[in-house]
């Protein structure tokens, strides 16, 4: 399948919407998280529609790979449209100890309220929501301090909802992640799968890595050469890019051809993995109007 006509809604994705539609009513905020690499091509536009009216919490995830100049433009981008921000790498737990005080803040009036009625202590609910591979469940592994929702370094691994206890006063409802049914911007279906938020089954890893490589050449090419050890020359396309890297990296085939499909997979194992540097794949200029 082509990278630029994605389209990927499996059916889970559709019992996921149902399942958030019943439950939203009963929570008292909902906890989004975003790749800090991608924010607004990883926030899912369906999610405004199902938790209208909630007190949101963006949580910008993977802020160790990103940009730290971007991050922060991000950030306040997220607050000046009403949410609440917390910036987080959650494989190394880093941010995610001021989770349950963000809440907290967050929900500060609605708590007062409940004290005014003698309701101390009442339990607070939060959906936390993100599309696959966002980081969801290693997130709420730290913030619980348990390894109650399954995290895998792929896509699709949650499938149904788990209520996960962060304290006495506050619980997390898990959710599997989920993606809408076709990209009208076919930028953001590439950058999603940059990152591994679709299954590497359903693109072409090739033409990806193509993709990836000319959008490093253009943005970040200090980082292409130091990583490969190769010389960008005008007009070299993201395959010629590939195969000159492959070559450096030795991964030649019989005739002395480059393994370009080898190749390719390293170039997206290490993009996703941090070794070629932190960067972030769009701004909030991007998207202002």
């Amino acid at each position: 399948m082509q990278v630029e006509n994605l389209s990927w809604f499996p059916g889970h994705m559709t019992k996921t919407r149902r399942m958030i539609a019943a439950e939203i009513g009963h929570m008292d905020a909902v906890c989004e998280i975003l790749d800090a690499r991608i924010p607004m091509a990883s926030r899912n536009p369906d999610i405004d529609e199902l938790t209208v009216g909630k007190p949101r919490l963006v949580v910008l995830n993977r802020v160790d790979q990103a940009d730290a100049a971007q991050t922060k433009e991000w950030a306040a981008y997220f607050r000046a449209c009403g949410c609440a921000v917390l910036e987080v790498d959650a494989k190394s737990g880093a941010g995610t100890n001021r989770f349950a005080a963000a809440v907290r803040e967050l929900l500060r009036e609605k708590l007062r309220a409940y004290e005014e009625k003698g309701q101390v202590g009442r339990v607070m609910r939060v959906m936390v929501l993100g599309i696959p591979n966002v980081g969801k469940s290693t997130f709420i592994n730290k913030v619980s301090g348990r390894k109650t929702a399954k995290a895998e370094d792929r896509p699709g691994v949650t499938r149904t909802k788990q209520w996960v206890p962060v304290d006495k006063t506050l619980e997390l409802l898990d959710t599997p992640g989920i993606l809408w049914p076709k990209f009208e911007d076919k930028s953001v279906g590439i950058k999603l799968a940059f990152t591994g938020a679709i299954r590497d089954s359903v693109v072409d890893t090739e033409e990806l890595a193509c993709h990836l490589m000319e959008y490093l050449a253009a943005h970040y090419p200090s980082a292409l050469c130091e990583r490969y050890k190769i010389t960008i020359e005008e007009g070299m396309s993201g395959y010629d890019l590939l195969i000159a890297a492959g070559r450096k990296r030795g991964f030649l085939v019989s005739g002395g051809e480059v393994n370009t499909e080898r190749m390719a997979n390293v170039l997206l194992d290490e993009f996703r993995g941090g070794k070629l540097g932190r960067f972030t794949l769009e701004s909030p200029q991007d998207y202002a109007d």
